[in-house]
């Protein structure tokens, strides 16, 4: 596996101001919608439904949200870049600027876990980090995701 059958070009945006997470889940549901399909709120809810479990902020800037949900039929991505840093209850307790959200089918097993994985690796690369958050161009931050040198899942 890897990003490139996971995230579309079309699901990786900029956003200059997002006030709350509520805001951003509604913001990647948007996404979600454009993007694989997927009925908005249902995936805004599902978000908001795990992050109710415990943040999802990773650290150093990242957050990775993502949820099982009805009718998706594969894991799928979408990436936000954000202009200003969001407070998202960080294991470090730093604001997020870069969040990648997953969406997996109820049944999806495994291959959520290795997605989640090879997103976390990939997003824990401090110059992969650094170079998203030099450009502003969606198509650029796409292939610096997809084209992270020797990062797969198994």
């Amino acid at each position: 596996m890897q990003l490139s059958d996971i995230l579309k070009p079309g699901a990786v945006k900029v956003l200059n101001a997002v006030t709350s997470k509520k805001r951003l889940f509604q913001d990647l549901g948007e996404l979600a919608a454009s993007a694989y399909g997927l009925n908005p709120n249902v995936v805004a809810d599902a978000l908001q439904e795990r992050e109710s479990l415990g943040p999802t902020g990773v650290g150093h800037g990242v957050a990775l949200p993502h949820a099982r949900i009805a009718g998706v039929a594969a894991v799928s991505g979408a990436f936000l870049r954000l202009e200003r840093p969001l407070d998202f209850n960080s294991v470090d307790r730093q604001p997020v600027d870069l969040v990648f959200a997953l969406f997996a089918p109820l049944e999806s097993g495994v291959d959520h876990l290795k997605a989640l994985a090879l997103v976390s690796r990939t997003l824990r690369d401090p110059g992969v980090c650094t170079k998203l958050r030099a450009n502003t161009d969606p198509a650029i931050l796409h292939a610096i995701l997809t084209s992270a040198p020797g990062i797969k899942a198994a």
